[in-house]
């Protein structure tokens, strides 16, 4: 198979994480029974994904090879794999536009966004460079709130004619006229919001739907989640959060058996603990009434490494678009985007959306989200 060669905003945590992961996994260090939900996936596996292009605004990281540049400031997840051979791709200088708040800007060094002084580039500039590298799969890393930002690199992605996998929540595959526009050129869509491999959204839904499945009224519930990374700090910005909230609320409401009032349920980023770094801790509580009306509730604690925590489910939605690209696919990659992403198009059930997609990587393109719900 020929390699698949990835482009990425933003080279934060998540981007450290993905890349530390394919050398891990291409170096022999990693079982393939461990971690990965798929060791081969439409004939490639992790040593076939490749880094051709990268952005960042961080003048600790723009111009440094990628390889050195995942772990610069204020970048603070776990290394698992430190023996990554240079990629031969230096970051390059990317817009600012809306993708820093300005909180951001003032808060302590090994923390903040320290922005390059460097010319920023155009449409034009990012579309050549995605043509000149080869690209195939763009991914979207930039932080919550980055509205401006990831529209201009999606605007990229479908003039450059590269597959876009969007993993955070700003509305492009949920958005009918971005993906109506993703359709008519042609070229992939996946998202919105990447979905962790074992975090609080994948663990809250399955025990609503769980709740549902099994006769017990969900009255009420909330999720509380604390971290340390930039991406809480980030969050600490209130008017950021709007399409984060919805993204993670909805991905619960979706398979409750009935909707909760608005009161009746709380979702999503609550506090920034900075000695958590990436470390992120979900509280969760549900409360409801078992046969006869009375009452139950359910008390959890979730404490996982949140950047490599997505990196695995990265990996595979890599794949995913490059399967659809190179099967002449265009538009919402529906079955990836139900089982991977918090706010696709289509909401379905966390088991019927795996058999999606085990139907969609075995080429079997009649199991469709789209046309079951």
């Amino acid at each position: 198979m020929n390699p698949i060669n990835i482009a990425i905003a933003g080279i934060g945590n998540c981007a450290s994480s993905l890349i530390q992961g394919i050398a891990h996994y291409s170096n022999g260090g990693g079982n393939e029974a461990i971690g990965l939900s798929h060791w081969d996936l439409g004939g490639w596996r992790p040593k076939d994904i490749r880094v051709v292009a990268a952005f960042d605004v961080d003048r600790r990281k723009v111009g440094r090879d990628v390889s050195e540049a995942i772990f610069a400031a204020p970048n603070c997840t776990a290394v698992f794999c430190d023996h990554i051979a240079e990629t031969g791709t230096k970051v390059m200088m990317g817009p600012v536009l809306d993708g820093v708040a300005p909180h951001m800007l003032d808060a302590p060094e090994a923390r903040s966004f320290r922005v390059a002084d460097l010319p920023e580039p155009t449409l034009d500039d990012v579309v050549e460079t995605l043509k000149r590298t080869e690209a195939h799969v763009f991914m979207n890393y930039l932080p919550v709130g980055s509205q401006k930002a990831t529209e201009f690199y999606a605007e990229a992605a479908l003039r450059a004619g590269v597959a876009f996998v969007n993993n955070m929540p700003v509305f492009i595959a949920s958005n009918p006229a971005w993906a109506k526009r993703f359709e008519d050129a042609g070229v992939p869509l996946i998202g919105d919001d990447i979905k962790a491999q074992l975090g609080a959204t994948i663990v809250h839904r399955t025990l609503t739907d769980l709740f549902s499945r099994r006769g017990v009224k969900l009255d009420r519930t909330y999720q509380l989640n604390t971290g340390g990374n930039t991406d809480f700090l980030n969050m600490l910005a209130r008017d950021r959060l709007e399409s984060k909230k919805i993204s993670k609320t909805e991905a619960v409401q979706s398979v409750a058996e009935h909707r909760l009032d608005d009161d009746n349920i709380h979702v999503g980023p609550s506090d920034y603990v900075a000695w958590q770094n990436d470390n992120k801790v979900c509280f969760l509580r549900m409360e409801g009434q078992l046969f006869g009306g009375v009452p139950m509730n359910l008390e959890l604690r979730l404490s996982v490494e949140d950047s490599p925590n997505s990196a695995g489910v990265a990996i595979d939605l890599v794949r995913c678009a490059a399967l659809a690209r190179a099967r002449g696919i265009g538009g919402v990659i529906n079955q990836p985007s139900s089982s991977f992403c918090k706010h696709p198009p289509v909401q379905m059930p966390d088991q019927d959306a795996h058999v999606a997609l085990e139907a969609f990587i075995a080429g079997d393109a009649s199991v469709d989200p789209a046309s079951r719900h």
